[in-house]
C-alpha cells in the first residue's frame, strides 16, 4: 500500500504519541498511589482483587480523589507562630507566642446557621424522644435582659425564616458537640444512599471502602487560630514571613485598606463588631459603618485567605479545648490540644472557676470591641452555658490527599 506524505506524517505522529504514552505509563506505574495501586502486590507478587463482593481474595480499593463533606474548606497545614501578637491589655498572659505545626484539615466556611440547626432538630425528632429534642434546642432566653427590650429576638431570631442564614445563638458547647455527632451520622447516611451501599456494612467496612467521612467535630484552639490568621496570604517565594497578622486580614485596622476583595468598598469595615460603648453599628446611612446591630448573615463580610467567613466578629465560636491559663507552656508543638487538665490539675486553682468543664471560645462577636477580634485572644465559659454571642462551626481531619 502506498501512503501519501500527509498520511505518512499523520501515522508517524500517532505512533510517536503512543510510544510517549507507553513510556510515561511505565514511569508512573513505578510509583503506587491510592488511586493507582497497580495490579499486583509489591510484597508478594499476588494479584490484587478489585471486586467489592469477593471476600475470598485480598481486595484493594482504588481512591481516585478525596471525598469532601458539604461546605468544608481545606486548611492546608504547616508551621505557624500562634499566640497573641497584640498588646495583652487584659494582662491574661495566657497565650504567649510559640511555633507549632498544624496538620491539614477541613473547616466549615461559615458559622453554623439557624437553618442548619433547625434541620438538626427536625431529624433528631425522628431518632430520639421529644424531651431529648427539647434539651437540644437553643436557649432563646439569651436575648432577654432586665434593662433592655430585646424580646423580638427571643421570639424571632431562631424561628423566623428571615434569620435562616444568621448564625445560631444560645447553643452550649455540649449542644454544639451533639450537632457535630449528628452531622457525622447524617452525612454518611446520605453518602451510603447515593452510592447504593449495603446498609448492613459496618463502619469499619465502610472506612475500608473509602466511602465514609471522618467525624465532624469542633476545631481545637490551635486549628481555629491557625485557620483564622490564614497566613498563606503573606507567604513569599521562600519561607520567610516578614509580617504577622493581628486580625484575619492585613493591616492594623478594622477597615478594608484595599480595593481588592470587595470592589468599590475600600474603607468599609471587615467585621461585625462593637465600635465602642453603646455603638454597635455606627450612624444610620453611613456607607463605611458595619451597619449590623446584632449578628448578620454569615456571608455578609469578606472571607479570609482560606475562604472562611467571619473568623473575626459576628459570633464568638466554641472550640474543643478545656481552658487553662498555662496551656501554651504545656502543649505539644504538633497539633496541640488540651482535652483535660492533665499537667495542670483542677486542684491547683482551689476555689476558682477553672476546672475541666470550662471550654475556650474565640473570635470576637457583634457585641465585642475590636480587641477580642484578634485570633490570639481567648476566653472561657462553662460547657453547659449559652449566650447570644457564642456560636460554632465544625472541622474534620484530612484523610489522605490527591495522588498520594
Amino acid at each position: 500500500m502506498i501512503f501519501g506524505n500527509r498520511n505518512l506524517g499523520l501515522i508517524l505522529t500517532v505512533l510517536t504519541l503512543v510510544a510517549v504514552t507507553a513510556l510515561s505509563s511505565c514511569s508512573r506505574d513505578g510509583r503506587r498511589t491510592a488511586g493507582k495501586p497497580g495490579k499486583q502486590s509489591a510484597s508478594t507478587g499476588a494479584d490484587f482483587s478489585f471486586n467489592d463482593n469477593d471476600t475470598t481474595q485480598f481486595r484493594v480499593v482504588r481512591v481516585n480523589k478525596e471525598v469532601v463533606g458539604p461546605r468544608l474548606k481545606l486548611i492546608q497545614g504547616g508551621r505557624a507562630v500562634i499566640g497573641s501578637q497584640e498588646q495583652d491589655v487584659m494582662a491574661f498572659r495566657d497565650n504567649t507566642e510559640r511555633t507549632v505545626t498544624i496538620a491539614s484539615f477541613y473547616m466549615d466556611e461559615t458559622e453554623v446557621t439557624n437553618l442548619d440547626y433547625k434541620e438538626f432538630l427536625f431529624d433528631m425528632g425522628k431518632r430520639v424522644s421529644q424531651d431529648s429534642v427539647l434539651r437540644l434546642e437553643p436557649n432563646e432566653g439569651v436575648w432577654a435582659g432586665a434593662m433592655s427590650y430585646n424580646d423580638v429576638y427571643s421570639t424571632y431570631y431562631f424561628r423566623h425564616p428571615g434569620f435562616n442564614y444568621y448564625p445560631v445563638a444560645g447553643v452550649s458547647w455540649v449542644q454544639a458537640n451533639a450537632y457535630s455527632e449528628w452531622r457525622t451520622i447524617r452525612v454518611n447516611e446520605l453518602m451510603r444512599e447515593r452510592e447504593k451501599l449495603d446498609t448492613t456494612l459496618t463502619r469499619n467496612q465502610l472506612i475500608e471502602r473509602g466511602v465514609v467521612l471522618p467525624q465532624y467535630r469542633l476545631p481545637n484552639e490551635a486549628e481555629w487560630e491557625y485557620a483564622a490568621k490564614a497566613m498563606i496570604g503573606t507567604q513569599y517565594l521562600d519561607e520567610n514571613q516578614e509580617n504577622g497578622r493581628i486580625y484575619p486580614w492585613d493591616g492594623r485596622g478594622m477597615r478594608n485598606p484595599y480595593n481588592v476583595k470587595r470592589k468599590r468598598r475600600q474603607g468599609d469595615f471587615l467585621a461585625n463588631f462593637k465600635r465602642g460603648r453603646g455603638d454597635y453599628a455606627g450612624i444610620a446611612g453611613g456607607m463605611t459603618n458595619d451597619g449590623e446591630i446584632i449578628p448578620t448573615n454569615v456571608y455578609d463580610f469578606p472571607p479570609n485567605d482560606f475562604g472562611l467567613y467571619n473568623m473575626a466578629g459576628n459570633m464568638n465560636e466554641w472550640v474543643q479545648d478545656v481552658y487553662r491559663p498555662l496551656s501554651f507552656q504545656d502543649f505539644d508543638d504538633l497539633n496541640p490540644l488540651r482535652r483535660d487538665g492533665i499537667y495542670d490539675e483542677e486542684s491547683t486553682y482551689g476555689t476558682s472557676l477553672i476546672d475541666d468543664n470550662f471550654r475556650v471560645y474565640k473570635g470576637g462577636s457583634w457585641k465585642d470591641v475590636a480587641y477580642w477580634l484578634s485570633p490570639g485572644t481567648r476566653r472561657f465559659m462553662h460547657q453547659d452555658s449559652a449566650t447570644n454571642h457564642i456560636g460554632f462551626r465544625c472541622a474534620m481531619i484530612r484523610v489522605g490527599a490527591e495522588n498520594k
